[in-house]
């Protein structure tokens, strides 16, 4: 059987080829681009008929990523691909999960539909999993979610000094206290409350005790920034350190980035789920470890 061929949608972005090299995958070229009338023309310049084909498109901004990823993964089964996988290390509509209002369109479970009627299976880190217990609960096909926070643990443990680390809310407990407990850390979760998209109001309970210590603001997604420039503000206010923040998905929307360096933290590393210059955690390996895990022997496709 031949190796899989792995076409990157995402042209700027080093994690694709580097996952194609851990899993032995040929690189495929693709053309993407944008007729002047914002029409998308896709050609497939790698030969598919046969073969596994897997596409890597993170999906930050994803709606004007989502139709090319479309087309792609039609048009290699149009052209006799065997199978079609997604890596999308950041999977987008994850976030409203049910309808909190009258009207509104729950908005996860019908973008996974979409992609589960267009691929085999999929890959991604760390979806943000809110109120379900697995992406299986929405997609209709073999989904893997593979976790960055080991990898995270292990940059702390050699990064900073005596950690506290810091998590955004209750929700966040479970996920923050295995960062903790792997590099044997204490942890304190933040008391939030969100006022909108771009107001947030936290407290953090008896930190005056971990004076001593660096604090860690960890949390799976920065968009806006705001629960963790409100946080670095009121650790200012209490005389604690210049905090590192980290985030597993480093959307930062528009000057979310500089506005976090700006209130004061010391350092804002991500994961390179998405590609930024913030980006010192490489979860390659893990998506290996996904992709390997998705089209083992046996798996349904």
């Amino acid at each position: 059987m031949s190796a899989p061929v792995l076409f990157s949608l995402s042209k700027d972005d080093p994690a694709g080829p580097a996952l194609g090299k851990l899993i032995g995958a040929d690189r495929g070229e693709i053309e993407v681009r944008r007729f002047p009338d914002g029409e998308t023309y896709l050609r497939y310049g790698t030969e598919v008929k046969g073969r596994s084909v897997i596409l890597f498109c993170t999906l930050d901004r994803p709606d004007e990523k989502i139709l090319p990823l479309l087309f792609a993964a039609a048009t290699a089964r149009e052209l006799g691909a065997m199978q079609v996988g997604l890596v999308a290390p950041y999977l987008a509509y994850m976030r409203q999960d049910r309808r909190f209002h009258d009207g509104e369109a729950v908005t996860s479970a019908r973008f996974a539909k979409i992609l589960s009627e267009q691929v085999d299976w999929l890959v991604t880190v760390d979806p943000h999993l809110h109120r379900r217990g697995s992406l299986g609960e929405i997609y209709g096909i073999p989904a893997v979610a593979v976790h960055a926070a080991p990898l995270i643990s292990k940059w702390i443990a050699r990064m900073v000094s005596k950690p506290l680390l810091i998590g955004p809310d209750q929700e966040s407990e479970q996920w923050v206290a295995s960062v903790a407990q792997a590099i044997s850390a204490p942890h304190v979760i933040l008391e939030k409350v969100r006022r909108g998209d771009r107001e947030v109001e936290v407290s953090l309970p008896a930190i005056e005790r971990w004076r001593d210590r660096t604090p860690v603001l960890v949390d799976d997604i920065v968009s806006t920034a705001r629960t963790m420039i409100e946080t670095v503000r009121h650790l200012k206010r209490v005389g604690l350190s210049q905090p590192v923040c980290i985030a597993v998905h480093g959307v930062f929307a528009g000057e979310a980035y500089r506005e976090l360096l700006a209130a004061g933290a010391a350092r804002v590393v991500s994961t390179n789920t998405i590609p930024h210059e913030s980006n010192e955690i490489d979860v390659a390996p893990l998506l290996a470890e996904g992709v390997r895990t998705v089209t083992k022997p046996g798996l349904p496709a």
